[in-house]
């Protein structure tokens, strides 16, 4: 099993305010649902609720310390990261080997230890915002970058682990 965090990051490494993107980039969403389609998303239960509900085409993973959340059918729900990765080693044979950790920045945060790779889409300008993307320069280098230019400067970076 693969996990990847795929996110979008401001400069000051914003990554969401009140629930919401604090920007408008179709690119960017368009590169999350090509990358995420017919495979796993692990979510904090503040991300799932920003959805309004679960991603289609895709087996959702709900992170919440509340007990008894409720969830429609088909998204499962665990009380911690561990838990959901190791549910999830058990659907790679339907759902690919690949398992995407989509947010908040808690879950970014407690998933980085067991990641592989991120996807981060580098945003080149500073927003106002209430969670933040953690630091993971240290533990990763980039491996590939993809620069655009439209409708503001950002690009679309892959980051691995790196090699002892």
């Amino acid at each position: 099993m693969i996990v990847s965090q795929i996110a979008a990051m401001a400069k000051n490494r914003v990554i969401g305010v009140d629930g919401n993107l604090p920007w408008d980039l179709p690119e960017d969403m368009k590169f999350f649902r090509e990358k995420t389609k017919n495979s796993i998303v692990v979510m904090g239960r503040k991300t799932y609720e920003s959805l309004g509900k679960p991603l289609p085409k895709r087996l959702n993973v709900v992170i919440t310390r509340q007990k008894d959340y409720k969830v429609p059918e088909g998204v499962f729900v665990f009380n911690d990261i561990e838990a959901a990765l190791k549910f999830c080693e058990g659907k790679t044979k339907d759902w690919g080997e690949e398992v995407f950790i989509i947010g908040g920045g808690e879950i970014y945060k407690q998933a980085l230890p067991m990641s592989d790779q991120l996807y981060v889409t580098m945003i080149d300008k500073e927003f106002e915002g209430d969670a933040k993307f953690p630091e993971f320069e240290a533990d990763f280098i980039i491996a590939d970058k993809d620069e655009r230019f439209e409708p503001i400067p950002f690009a679309f970076c892959t980051f691995v682990r790196k090699k002892d």
